[in-house]
């Protein structure tokens, strides 16, 4: 009897779910609308580490390309990586250390050139900064590699809401 009450309540939310409009982005799989337009985006070469990480993080998400079929768009990324040291000690050496990087992107249309898509995209992190010289360029190149992976999802994530909304015209 009681799992009886709890099923009409379940019933009226997935019926007001459903008319609210909710689309799932990636209905489809890989064979749907936002999934296909992904896989035709190229991503233009970085430059520097940073650039690397993040146009393999990139990559990776889009999806394989499809072998002879020219990309639909370029996204052009400009990176900004700058690592700063803050909380001075009392011998005077730095205590703690903040990596910041910065994405600009564009996404363009290659049959016209025309920009659909100019935005910015980041990521930071606190590092400590310890007496081992060795530890602490680890924990450096392991703050780029996680932000590198974090603004490479941003990215993506704001691209295929722009193919979405291109896919529903």
């Amino acid at each position: 009897m009681r799992f009886l009450r709890l099923l009409g309540p379940a019933f009226v939310g997935a019926a007001l779910l459903s008319g609210c409009g909710l689309q799932p982005m990636y209905a489809g799989g890989g064979n749907g609308a936002v999934a296909r337009g992904l896989q035709g985006v190229q991503v233009a070469a970085i430059e520097g580490r940073a650039g690397w990480l993040v146009r393999n993080a990139i990559t990776d998400q889009l999806g394989a390309d499809k072998a002879g079929e020219a990309p639909r768009y370029r996204l052009d990324i400009r990176l900004d990586d700058k690592l700063e040291g803050f909380a001075l000690l009392s011998d005077d050496t730095i205590g703690r250390e903040r990596r910041t990087l910065r994405a600009r992107y564009q996404l363009v249309d290659m049959s016209n050139q025309e920009i659909v898509l100019d935005a910015t995209a980041g990521s930071d992190a606190g590092i400590d900064v310890v007496s081992s010289d060795y530890a602490t360029i680890a924990a450096e190149q392991t703050a780029l590699e996680n932000m590198s992976k974090d603004i490479a999802t941003r990215i993506v994530t704001a691209v295929a809401l722009r193919l979405r909304g291109d896919t529903k015209q």
